[in-house]
């Protein structure tokens, strides 16, 4: 027994100390385990359809509550933060903006390939391990093992929020089959402030803890293939693709510092962009400028469909939310 428990707190030890020689701010551990307590959470987050028309979220639910199920035999699930931070601005303030996560390369491959590095170290020293890395690519319940992990808590605005280093951070996951000892759950420490409910002009933070997806400006910029609601008009605050408004006005953000991974740098010429370059943005300079960004998602139509619509849509600044009954 009591060389078991020496070797979970090792391995630990290990695993924190050269996960930071990769560049990652923080590591939480927790032994796996059906996460019964979220269930009914999620449940009833789709069938109000806070989804909207991200139907992959109604897939695989029991493989979201419990990753026993991605991976048979996990014994240990390891949380990662990887910081983002990017506060430098575009040279112009007229210019549409970029969620900060999406202006350097697009951090699935980043990441992954980290990921990857990790485990290969760990087969090399530990021997006899197996185990799955996941970047936002399965459905696992990231801020969920990371709250238990003592790596923050989830905020009002859904997000996970640290003491240390706010919320500009990318979260990762490792499932592995050896015993590692676990970190003690984070508390919340939101407290009384609503900053972040009080500033989203679309209302998407329904209640605390609770972000109506559908309404997000970032699922308007990004997951929605149809056309913007016409009611949205006027309330995107030049938001072209995703949104870091909840994050800006949170306290805990004060905190937050530059990421130093140069990979997550913007393109050389994207902060020098115009509003009017963007305006007459060209399949060319998209390519050119978009080239490993996870902005592709959206692609050219897409973004130009959001950059028209901000222009359609342009009446100064914050005007009253949708459905608020203001003039």
């Amino acid at each position: 027994m009591g060389r078991t428990l020496h070797q979970a707190q090792t391995r630990a030890q290990w695993l924190k100390h050269h996960a930071k020689e990769l560049g990652f701010t923080s590591v939480g551990i927790s032994r796996v385990r059906k996460l019964d307590e979220e269930a009914p959470r999620l449940e009833a987050w789709l069938k109000q359809d806070m989804h909207g028309e991200m139907a992959y979220m109604e897939g695989n639910f029991e493989k979201r509550l419990d990753p026993r199920k991605l991976l048979p035999g996990t014994q240990t699930v390891v949380s990662l933060l990887f910081n983002y931070h990017n506060p430098t601005l575009s040279s112009d303030p007229e210019a549409p903006r970029i969620a900060q996560y999406a202006l350097g390369e697009d951090y699935h491959f980043v990441l992954k390939w980290k990921l990857k590095e990790l485990l290969k170290w760990m087969k090399r020293d530990w021997g006899d391990v197996s185990g799955r890395v996941f970047v936002d690519s399965a459905p696992i319940m990231e801020r969920a093992w990371a709250a238990k992990s003592g790596l923050g808590w989830i905020g009002k605005n859904s997000l996970l929020l640290n003491k240390q280093r706010g919320s500009y951070f990318f979260l990762a996951e490792m499932l592995l089959d050896v015993d590692i000892e676990p970190d003690a759950p984070a508390t919340d420490h939101c407290g009384s402030c609503t900053r972040c409910i009080d500033a989203c002009p679309t209302d998407a933070i329904v209640k605390p803890y609770v972000v109506d997806g559908s309404k997000c400006i970032s699922y308007f910029t990004i997951e929605l293939r149809g056309a913007i609601p016409e009611p949205v008009q006027g309330h995107m605050e030049d938001w072209m693709f995703g949104c870091d408004i909840c994050q800006e006005v949170c306290p805990w953000n004060r905190h937050s510092t530059p990421t130093t991974e140069p990979r997550f740098s913007p393109h050389p010429r994207l902060l020098d962009m115009t509003k009017a370059d963007w305006l007459d943005l060209t399949e060319d300079v998209f390519k050119e400028v978009f080239k490993d960004s996870a902005v592709k998602r959206t692609g050219l139509a897409g973004l130009t469909r959001n950059i028209a619509f901000l222009q359609s849509g342009e009446v100064g600044h914050k005007k009253a939310p949708p459905g608020s009954g203001e003039a």
